[in-house]
């Protein structure tokens, strides 16, 4: 169809019969000789296409081969999930999207753009790129070693020039001239290494004109300056860039000597961090989540491990194997508390329903999304399957809590990066409509690992100075309030970047309500 429509396009005479007038016939002549050149313009264009079509789909078949033979290995290591992200976006565009629209049959396309839906999409490429970065402040990674594919210890793909100009450049326009910086210094250093810019898709100047700019924005205006000129010299009439010359002296002529800065050898690149970010509890979030130890517990020794059955006929023959972490707020660990079997399900039952986490908004008291929380939820009760009901029993046999307040099994898979940064999951003082009267505040949490992560996504307790890393099949068990009902503040907690791997959880939160006889308020108010 679309080849008749191209010849009676190119065959259609501008006006009146041919056969009215002889030059209008020896015209067409002329026409018809053009019709032939654009039919073999149009074979040879399309062999060419159809042997492009040949080696991206022996591509996609070799990559996608590769990594379905371990998925959650594959796609759990952040530089393979920012390529793989990148290959559906940018790549897309540039490249791969061509070759499938210059289609003379648009089947193809219309087949191929159906099934785009379920590719990524330019939200998450940028989620990919803040997943990224965000890695690299939290675990304090090189960005020399990223782009070399060393992602803290896990080989991971290098990053080419034009790979790193891209994460350059994405944060650039989030006004993130930080990261910027960081990245564009790596893509020049790649450029720069071969002696012909033409090998990649991104030159020197251009790399340049956003590091300089990154540069003064950081308060380094000589360092943007030298940077200007190295253009000028690549590109004497790069109009930009004169006009930058131009400005950057002149800022250096009317600033003091003393804030004369970024100068060579005195270049500042200072993190970008709001209020929050820069105090103490934020920074002690990050230190241990890189396993460091910020604050030593001097009640060690006295730390124990025991069965525990609490008398409760589900736990006689096969008690629960406790570790206590700390005693003051009582924080412990269940090791092997939920089979292979049981995970599985957990699985299977909640991929199809998972859906973006939310977070309770304290002002207007609604349910939304935030940047802080970075992964997809769902819930499962005991109708869901026996097992679920089977596993809410068990719960509720190694607490000794009460579960007919409780809240249904919450399952989390953490993407990307994926986190949630410094938390309570209790209600405070100030958000009175959290929760029901009729349940009451969330008097504890008992989480599952439901699986093993190669690097980062520990469980960390800023306050305590303590630290859980997740192991398939173990359970961390804490409580939230006081017996008096106050809540312990020191169990603020996080979910800590996954750096490699794919990471799962299951929660349970249990609430006051019901819980009168199985934990009782103490003898004093205080307690």
């Amino acid at each position: 169809m679309f080849l008749l429509l191209m010849l009676a396009s190119v065959a259609a005479p501008g006006s009146g019969e041919l056969f009215s007038s002889m030059a209008h016939l020896q015209t067409a002549l002329y026409t018809e000789r053009d019709i032939a050149k654009e039919i073999r313009h149009y074979i040879y264009e399309e062999r060419e296409r159809l042997e492009k079509l040949g080696q991206l789909a022996d591509e996609f078949e070799k990559h996608s081969a590769m990594a379905l033979e371990d998925p959650d290995k594959y796609m759990g290591n952040p530089v393979n999930a920012f390529l793989f992200v990148k290959h559906f976006t940018i790549d897309w565009d540039n490249d791969i999207d061509v070759v499938i629209k210059n289609n003379s049959r648009n089947e193809l396309y219309r087949k191929v753009e159906g099934m785009r839906e379920q590719l990524p999409t330019y939200e998450d490429l940028t989620g990919a790129v803040s997943a990224l970065l965000r890695l690299q402040d939290t675990y304090k990674l090189e960005t020399t070693e990223l782009a070399r594919g060393n992602v803290g210890g896990v080989t991971s793909p290098e990053l080419s020039a034009q790979d790193c100009f891209e994460l350059g450049r994405l944060s650039y326009n989030n006004e993130d001239y930080y990261h910027t910086i960081m990245w564009m210094d790596e893509a020049l250093a790649k450029v720069q290494e071969v002696e012909d810019d033409d090998e990649y898709d991104v030159n020197a100047v251009a790399v340049m004109d956003y590091l300089a700019f990154a540069h003064y924005k950081q308060g380094n205006v000589r360092r943007a300056l030298t940077l200007t000129n190295e253009m000028l010299t690549l590109t004497p009439d790069h109009n930009r860039a004169q006009g930058n010359k131009e400005y950057y002296e002149r800022v250096l002529r009317e600033e003091d000597e003393n804030a004369k800065r970024g100068d060579d050898g005195e270049v500042i690149n200072k993190r970008q961090l709001d209020e929050y970010r820069s105090g103490e509890e934020y920074m002690a979030y990050e230190a241990l989540c890189r396993n460091e130890t910020i604050k030593p517990y001097k009640y060690q020794h006295r730390l124990y491990c025991r069965y525990k059955s609490n008398n409760h006929p589900l736990l006689i023959l096969s008690p629960a194997k406790e570790e206590v972490l700390y005693l003051n707020p009582y924080l412990s660990v269940f090791h092997n508390s939920i089979s292979d079997r049981e995970i599985k399900l957990i699985q299977r039952l909640a991929t199809p329903r998972l859906g973006r986490a939310t977070v309770h908004n304290p002002i207007t008291g609604k349910l939304e999304t935030a940047n802080y929380r970075v992964s997809k939820s769902c819930w499962l009760s005991d109708y869901d399957s026996p097992d679920i009901a089977h596993i809410n029993k068990r719960i509720a046999a190694t607490t000794g809590l009460n579960m007919e307040t409780a809240e249904e099994l919450q399952i989390a898979n953490y993407g990307i990066g994926g986190q949630y940064e410094p938390h309570f999951d209790f209600a405070r003082r100030r958000e009175p409509t959290a929760f029901e009267r009729a349940i009451g505040n969330r008097i504890a949490t008992f989480m599952f690992y439901l699986s093993d992560v190669q690097a980062g996504g520990a469980t960390v307790f800023p306050y305590l100075g303590l630290k859980v890393f997740p192991e398939k099949g173990k359970a961390v068990f804490w409580y939230n309030l006081y017996k008096n009902g106050e809540g312990i503040y020191d169990t603020r907690h996080a979910a800590c970047p996954v750096l490699v791997g794919s990471k799962w959880v299951t929660n349970k939160w249990i609430h006051e309500r019901g819980q009168e006889f199985h934990r009782p308020c103490g003898l004093r108010e205080s307690e």
